[in-house]
């Protein structure tokens, strides 16, 4: 079982000072995907004239990008950094650049929008475009803070994580996230890269994590164990399913979510689906030209 952390002390527009560089700023915008909200961090020292990073500035909503300017305060934003082109994550962007004078860093968007299928809140803002394209590695110095960049494709394509290496923690993104499983949705995403970029910040063994919706995780290492092995183990189920005779994503959904809200099936649809997506490039499962699968 994942060991899910759901509760977390927070208000909307609020600053909260939840570590000795990083504040929160939580976005108005709960959903079935966002959960509480989309939280901006703001990364850097609490005093007038210093230089700070904002991380996922967010949707486009002008209260929040209020809440953040007042949370920056008299403060200096050098860095604006986002980790994938969501609108939940990435549209309020460039207001944000616009009102502070800073540059966008970001890895490269799609070159063609790619939308996942299905009623996702989470598409891509396709006008988004960073100042500077980070591929991964790059250090991005502050006024007392360091961060290095770490590419982390899966959840969507071009997903960033951003690693603060002043407090060994890592600002997962979408990638990993402590209230629920992270919606891998083809094309965007990939679960071939999602679990090799997984077995990645299991590697590097962070201290902790701060996802952009809900709160910290604070033991990582047994929960992304337990988070690797739920998607091998769906993995399994999806196979066997096949071998059992189901040919199609309808028929697998209703069995395997069987105890989950029928309203969140259209996205375990697309988790499905990029797990068979994965047994295809591998040879263990074949899809016909009507896309129907066949064990392999």
């Amino acid at each position: 079982m994942i060991p899910f952390v759901r509760d977390f002390d927070f208000a909307y527009g609020r600053r909260d000072q939840v570590s000795p560089l990083i504040q929160r700023v939580v976005a108005n915008n709960p959903g079935p995907f966002t959960f509480t909200g989309t939280a901006t961090f703001i990364v850097g020292q609490d005093h007038a004239g210093a230089g700070v990073a904002v991380i996922d500035p967010g949707p486009l909503d002008e209260a929040h990008l209020t809440a953040i300017l007042s949370a920056v305060d008299s403060r200096t934003v050098s860095h604006i950094l986002v980790t994938h082109t969501h609108r939940d994550h990435a549209s309020l962007a460039h207001p944000l650049a616009d009102a502070v004078g800073a540059p966008i860093l970001a890895a490269k968007p799609p070159a063609q929008p790619v939308h996942a299928s299905g009623p996702l809140d989470e598409a891509e803002d396709d006008r988004f475009q960073p100042d500077v394209i980070l591929s991964g590695g790059e250090t991005i110095e502050g006024d007392g803070w360091t961060m290095k960049a770490l590419f982390t494709p899966g959840h969507s394509l071009s997903h960033m994580a951003f690693a603060l290496m002043d407090e060994d923690a890592l600002f997962c993104g979408d990638h990993v996230m402590g209230w629920s499983t992270t919606v891998v949705a083809p094309p965007d995403g990939n679960m071939t890269d999602y679990l090799a970029s997984l077995d990645t910040v299991i590697a590097l063994d962070y201290r902790t994590l701060w996802p952009t919706h809900g709160p910290p995780i604070i033991a990582p290492a047994p929960f992304l164990a337990a988070y690797r092995a739920h998607r091998l183990a769906r993995e399994t189920q999806i196979l066997e399913r096949v071998m059992a005779g189901d040919e199609e994503v309808a028929t697998i959904v209703p069995v395997l979510y069987a105890s989950v809200d029928p309203r969140l099936w259209p996205a375990a649809s697309l988790s499905v689906r990029a797990h068979l997506d994965k047994l295809v490039r591998e040879g263990r499962v074949r899809v016909t030209s009507d896309d129907r699968y066949r064990a392999g």
